[in-house]
């Protein structure tokens, strides 16, 4: 049998559509040999939402994104969204790109947004001497987007070496910047329509390696679909059509240089309202339907996924909730999951569009005071107050 070449590989993981199939090691397939981890997260994010920054937080994660597979001409690679971070998986061939791509957001995120981002290569050969490894599922989001599910323990150990130091990027020179186009945070929060937007991290316990996780996983989100959608925090027919001047000037500072963010400002103004006025009377602009568009954007939301555990943020009434907290606590008391819960009034969401002529544009959600940053802190015990953030 022919090897499959590395660029082909997310293409040939089967798709799996029902998300409630996420814990079936069936779906999941080892990354080939050779290939490499390229990791990066914001230091001090917490801080950083305390001081009401978090989408600042959100777009500096999602720019990690952005930049490396722009970096690496838009190709099909595994990816994942962690709020104040992300990962991509590439092959080897890709690090010296990965490499820059990464020094390049990290001089960015500083110059432009004052924070530090700490950045990492991790070989897969080095994972899998410790005995973990990278398994990679393909969940299909809507027939034009499918996320990478990752198991196998290698993201998670992967972070820690990264957060010790380990296996660090060299600095790029000051004024670099990373290819971020199509990267866009113009939508306002998004509120809760069931209750409250909650976001939840649940990962594998002391004792719980094997059966017992991935029926706490399941039993969660069938709780959770029992709101309807899986408790989708975006509408069906998209979010309701307000935007963020904030984030605008965000977009602007991600996409122009210092000197012609004026004429980019006005140009993003312009695209907005084009499609308000499209989505107002309902006709095509050429290839663009305004109502398509944002259908779309609530169908190719990321709002739950699995790296090495359970990330979702839903949107559910209070009886599910308590319903889900009681089984993460039961879960926690018996060694199964540590788990980190945030409750708050709206999601956020940060877009990767290349282009709003295609139906493959990708939104990132995340709770929009706090999130998985947040609950990630529940977990390691980093106190977070949640009542100094600000949407």
């Amino acid at each position: 049998m022919n090897a499959v070449p590395d660029q082909q590989f997310f293409a040939t993981v089967p798709v799996f559509t029902d998300f409630e199939d996420v814990t079936d090691a069936g779906n999941y397939r080892p990354l080939p040999d050779g290939w490499i981890l390229a990791l990066a997260d914001i230091v001090g994010s917490t801080q950083a939402i305390e001081a009401g920054r978090y989408k600042d937080v959100n777009m500096a994660g999602a720019s990690v994104i952005s930049a490396v597979l722009n970096a690496v001409s838009k190709g099909d690679y595994p990816f994942v969204f962690g709020g104040d971070g992300a990962l991509i998986a590439l092959p080897g061939s890709l690090e010296m790109v990965a490499r820059d791509a990464l020094a390049a957001v990290q001089i960015w995120a500083e110059e432009e947004l004052g924070f530090m981002l700490r950045a990492a290569i991790v070989p897969l050969a080095d994972i899998r001497r410790e005995g973990l490894d990278v398994l990679i599922a393909r969940y299909s989001a809507s027939p034009y987007v499918s996320y990478a599910m990752f198991s196998g323990g290698g993201n998670s150990w992967a972070e820690r070496q990264m957060k010790e130091g380990k296996y660090a990027i060299a600095r790029a020179a000051p004024g670099t910047r990373p290819n971020l186009a199509g990267l866009s945070c113009r939508w306002n929060p998004i509120g809760s329509r069931h209750g409250e937007i909650v976001s939840i991290i649940a990962v594998p316990g002391a004792m719980g390696q094997g059966a017992e996780f991935q029926q706490l996983v399941t039993e969660i989100v069938a709780v959770a679909a029992e709101q309807g959608r899986g408790g989708h925090p975006i509408p069906p027919d998209g979010p309701r059509l307000s935007f963020s001047m904030k984030g605008i000037d965000r977009e602007v500072k991600v996409t122009a240089p210092k000197g012609k963010r004026f004429l980019t400002k006005l140009f993003i103004v312009l695209q907005l309202v084009l499609l308000s006025a499209l989505y107002k009377i309902g006709l095509p602009f050429g290839k663009f339907d305004a109502r398509r568009y944002k259908e779309d954007v609530a169908g190719n939301s990321d709002f739950r996924k699995f790296d090495d555990g359970l990330k979702m943020t839903i949107d559910v009434d209070a009886a599910r909730l308590d319903r889900i907290e009681k089984l993460l606590d039961q879960a926690q008391a018996g060694g199964i999951a540590r788990y980190g819960l945030h409750r708050q009034k709206s999601a956020l969401m940060t877009c990767f569009v290349p282009t709003p002529l295609l139906r493959d544009h990708m939104h990132f959600i995340d709770g929009a005071n706090g999130g998985y940053a947040v609950a990630a802190s529940k977990i390691t015990g980093k106190a977070v107050s949640a009542a100094s953030l600000t949407p």
